[in-house]
């Protein structure tokens, strides 16, 4: 899922949206009844804000196209990384081969293995997981451009359109200690319970609603432990380091509950995309290496000083709606149903609202 803005100043535009998304519904899991029902018009922004789902296939694929054949090399696990001297970095794969490298750009998720290499730990889990899903209906699915959220005692879940034809949705929880044995060992290795335990969370829901997950496939559903990297290790860390920096899931793992992972992964490849152009502009063919070699360390050290803070703040709120949106508390879920449901959704939509800038860098 992806929560973007689209606007012609340079901004982040997702043409893979089937259709955009024009406000969210907040129901209560445990009385049956909505909370709030805001519209993204309504929320204050700095221009066009355009929330939308993309299938994650689609958008792959469609990055994917716009490089040359051959350039993406698949089932290759990265298990070392080692410098060659001042300038070249090499990176072993499993398969006994390896790569040479001026510049190494980890986004190779939660599990990076190019984060363990500028010395992050990995990231916490945070007490709960996740079930992730998608639906397709052949002749339609006749739910209106909305998202719907609903919440109740310890678990959280949605259902959001990605187009006419297929529904996305997710269930987070937090288990009990016999729930979380169920999930880690015995849940996620048999679709089978899942679907059970999923049906069995989603208390006072309308018969549309649950019919969606009863729908769905056992083979399109995943289940994962929710990680998350502690922001003063992103305060303080390596974000760069002798050619080498980190983006994606691999720099700011968080819970998924802003929606704002993959989007922040993209503005990330617009500022890494502008910056080493700059550095590897071909009126500097002459240079030496060394000089080419500190031109890349100053503009990936320039992108991570542009990156830290937001990214600081992306996973703290994250962490923290998540918490206020999926408490277990009698007082936490009187407040988040009553007073809360809509700050909670203008938190959300000004995060997403955010100018990575252009891929051109402005004439200075």
């Amino acid at each position: 899922m992806l929560l973007g803005s689209a606007s012609t100043s340079g901004r982040r535009t997702f043409n893979l949206l089937g259709h955009p998304l024009a406000s969210v519904v907040s129901t209560s899991a445990n009385s049956g009844l909505p909370t709030s029902d805001t519209t993204f018009a309504a929320v204050p922004s700095r221009g066009d804000l355009n929330v939308g789902c993309v299938v994650r296939k689609a958008l792959l694929e469609t990055l994917a196209n716009e490089l040359p054949q051959g350039t993406i090399r698949y089932s290759s696990k990265v298990v070392r990384i080692q410098n060659q001297g001042c300038t070249f970095k090499s990176i072993h794969l499993e398969d006994g081969t390896y790569l040479t490298t001026k510049v190494l750009i980890g986004c190779d998720g939660v599990n990076s293995v190019v984060a363990d290499h500028l010395g992050f730990s990995r990231p916490s889990f945070v007490g709960r997981s996740a079930v992730r899903g998608f639906v397709h209906y052949e002749d339609g699915h006749g739910f209106d451009p909305k998202l719907f959220f609903f919440f109740g005692r310890g678990v959280r879940y949605g259902i959001i359109p990605c187009n006419d034809h297929g529904l996305y949705w997710f269930l987070t929880f937090s288990p009990s200690p016999q729930e979380n044995n169920a999930a880690e060992k015995g849940i996620e290795e048999d679709p089978i319970k899942l679907k059970q335990f999923i049906l069995s969370k989603l208390g006072k829901v309308p018969d549309r609603f649950r019919a969606v997950f009863e729908r769905t496939e056992l083979e399109s559903m995943v289940c994962a432990p929710l990680r998350f990297r502690h922001p003063w290790e992103l305060l303080w860390g390596n974000i760069s380091k002798d050619g080498v920096c980190l983006a994606g899931d691999a720099l700011h793992p968080m819970t998924p509950d802003i929606g704002q992972g993959a989007c922040a992964a993209l503005e990330e490849s617009v500022i890494l995309a502008r910056e080493l152009a700059q550095a590897l502009k071909t009126n500097h063919s002459s240079d030496s290496l060394e000089k080419e070699q500190r031109r890349i360390e100053n503009s990936l050290e320039k992108y991570a000083r542009e990156r830290r803070w937001r990214s600081v703040d992306l996973v703290s709120t994250a962490y923290m709606v998540g918490v206020m949106q999926q408490s277990h508390g009698a007082v936490m879920n009187f407040l988040r149903d009553k007073i809360m449901a809509k700050f909670l959704v203008g938190a959300q939509m000004k995060k997403a609202d955010f100018d990575c800038g252009t891929l051109t860098a402005s004439a200075s």
